[in-house]
């Protein structure tokens, strides 16, 4: 373990360091070099005695490191998704290997609960960032970050009750929905009663919509020779 944290740390010695990566080479080193650290750690984590007291790297420090690991694939997904090319489209980032006790929005919420209740500035700045550490390190809550800030900045502050957090979360959580797949359809010039139902069955299915089903729900169909390039 040791060894793959000092073979990371000749790529990128400190954290912040890696926001500063010039070339791609750069940041395919640092991706190879956080996940051989990533494997070698899920091996040590199945011994029950197992503690970041025995090795060199301390858990926020990893932590932090697996969040700029989370914000470069993140960046290679968006410049996928207009296809420029790069070197680090092919590379696995294997999120498989970021597996912690799930962190729900459940637990999300009584976290602001915590927040809403703190009485003091520097609780609040403390509860805060605990709660924004937590969502920039979780693959499943990183989508909502932007959702959840807007919700403490906006919402949380006019709420009287702290027991009136979790209904008043869910329905901002609707109300978003509803604008974004409204938003989504103007701008894609789609049905947006058809395409609710696309993401409604995604969702719950988790199966990829079918192509037909995707150009169902635009209102203008596309060429055939248009067709894949509009489903993407």
């Amino acid at each position: 373990m040791n060894d793959a944290f000092i073979q990371l740390l000749q790529v990128v010695p400190t954290v912040d360091s890696v926001s500063n990566l010039e070339s791609e080479e750069d940041e395919l080193a640092f991706a190879k070099a956080f996940r051989e650290l990533m494997r070698t750690l899920n091996v040590l984590k199945t011994f029950t005695e197992f503690t970041f007291d025995d090795i060199s790297i301390n858990e926020q420090t990893f932590e932090d490191y697996k969040s700029k690991y989370l914000d470069l694939r993140d960046k290679v997904k968006r410049e996928n998704a207009v296809e420029k090319v790069s070197i680090l489209y092919d590379i696995d980032f294997e999120l498989e290997l970021i597996h912690r006790d799930e962190i729900n929005v459940t637990y999300i919420l009584k976290l602001l609960v915590n927040l809403k209740n703190s009485v003091s500035v520097e609780e609040q700045e403390k509860q805060l960032k605990n709660i924004m550490d937590i969502v920039a390190g979780d693959t499943q809550l990183r989508s909502k970050r932007e959702l959840i800030e807007k919700f403490i900045n906006e919402n949380l502050p006019i709420i009287e009750d702290s027991e009136d957090i979790p209904d008043e979360f869910v329905k901002f959580m609707t109300t978003e929905k509803l604008e974004a797949i409204k938003s989504l359809s103007k701008e894609e010039n789609l049905d947006s009663d058809k395409l609710e139902k696309v993401i409604g069955d995604y969702m719950f299915t988790e199966k990829i919509p079918l192509r037909d089903d995707i150009i169902d729900t635009m209102n203008t169909r596309p060429s055939l020779k248009e067709n894949l390039k509009r489903k993407e």
